[in-house]
C-alpha cells in the first residue's frame, strides 16, 4: 500500500524528487537546490533548501533525517533531527545542516543531503488526571536503565 504525497518543484524542472536509493529503504534523499557551493565550516549550521514543496495527506507527517554516510564520514547532520513537516505545511522543504566534523564540508547542488520519511501520526487526546498508574521504571529517567 503506498500514500501519494503532491510535490511542487519550485524553481527548476531538473530538481530532483525524494528518491529510495533501495528498494526497502525507509528514507528518500533530499537534494540540496542551491546556485553556488556552499562551504560549511566546522561547527557551522546552515539551512539549506531542497527546492521542493510537499503537501502531505491528513494523519501524516515528514521527517527530515540525517544521511548515515555523511554523519560517519564527514561529521555532518541535520541539527534539529528528525525535523517535522505537518501536513499542513506548504512552504518550501529545507534542511538544517551542521558540520560536526573537523574539515570544512562543500555542499554542491544536487547533492543528496538528508533523508525524508512519511509517517502516519495519531491525534490524541490530553487528560488531565490527579495521577498515574504505577511502572516498574516509574520516574527513572537519562540512565535510568544502564548505560
Amino acid at each position: 500500500m503506498t500514500t501519494e504525497v503532491r510535490v511542487v518543484r519550485l524553481r527548476r524542472e531538473d530538481t530532483p524528487l525524494p528518491a529510495a536509493q533501495t528498494a526497502l529503504s525507509a528514507g528518500m534523499d533530499l537534494s540540496a537546490e542551491i546556485d553556488e557551493p556552499v562551504v560549511l565550516a566546522p561547527g557551522q549550521r546552515r539551512l539549506i533548501p531542497t527546492g521542493l514543496a510537499i503537501a502531505l495527506p491528513p494523519g501524516f507527517e515528514a521527517q527530515v533525517r540525517p544521511r548515515s554516510g555523511l554523519a560517519l564520514k564527514h561529521g555532518l547532520t541535520v541539527l534539529n533531527a528528525p525535523g517535522t513537516i505537518d501536513a499542513d505545511y506548504r512552504g518550501e522543504v529545507s534542511v538544517l545542516l551542521i558540520n560536526h566534523g573537523e574539515q570544512p564540508f562543500e555542499i554542491t547542488r544536487h547533492l543528496r543531503i538528508a533523508q525524508l520519511v512519511v509517517a502516519r501520526v495519531e491525534a490524541v487526546t490530553l487528560t488531565v488526571v490527579k495521577s498515574l498508574d504505577n511502572t516498574e521504571r516509574g520516574a527513572g529517567g537519562y540512565g535510568s536503565t544502564g548505560v
